[in-house]
């Protein structure tokens, strides 16, 4: 029996404008590689429309830090009205996509204590009461903030990508910046 918590749902970057899908991939994967968490490819739809292209992709990367607990992130990204375009970047003709892309993050912790003393009905139940409103296990409680700490890197490199290819010179979103806007999230 595996117990899912979803840690962070629905984390959002919603962006309209110019971009590279092979270079938004990328990014994608050197992130996740340097959290080393491993690249698993759920859902890959792409239907051809007069409007354009509208691509549909699902990640799901896991990392598994212990023998009973494990980290994924879904990243869903939906990137609709996609044209080719030809844009001068540096005297240099490159080619782009143009259109809208909704990139959706979620974290879930997986526990799988099968086996073990936690299965059993009452202690199972007493410690989701205790671990719910009186304390928090430092083992689950660390790797839950890791969690919380690796979608936040994956979400602040995303989002300066697409940031610069508006052209502005926006400050980058730092790591904890991000961390503390999901976890005042999760205090709600």
């Amino acid at each position: 029996m595996t117990e899912k918590n979803l840690v962070i749902n629905q984390k959002k970057i919603t962006y309209h404008g110019i971009f590279r899908t092979d270079e938004l991939l990328s990014v994608i994967r050197k992130a996740l590689q340097e959290k080393k968490y491993s690249y698993l490819e759920k859902k890959s739809e792409e239907l051809v429309t007069p409007a354009g292209r509208v691509l549909e992709l699902e990640l799901r990367p896991v990392k598994s830090v212990s023998q009973y607990i494990s980290l994924m992130i879904k990243i869903h990204l939906a990137l609709d009205n996609v044209t080719e375009t030809v844009k001068e970047v540096s005297g240099i003709k490159q080619k782009f996509q143009q259109g809208d892309a909704l990139i959706t993050f979620d974290a879930w912790s997986l526990t799988n204590y099968e086996g073990r003393w936690g299965t059993k009905p009452l202690p199972f139940f007493l410690k989701g009461v205790i671990h719910k409103y009186f304390y928090k296990f430092p083992l689950e409680e660390g790797y839950t903030r890791q969690l919380v700490g690796d979608t936040a890197y994956m979400y602040g490199q995303v989002k300066n990508l697409l940031q610069s290819y508006q052209g502005k010179k926006l400050p980058s979103m730092k790591e904890e910046e991000i961390m503390k806007e999901i976890e005042e999230e999760m205090g709600k």
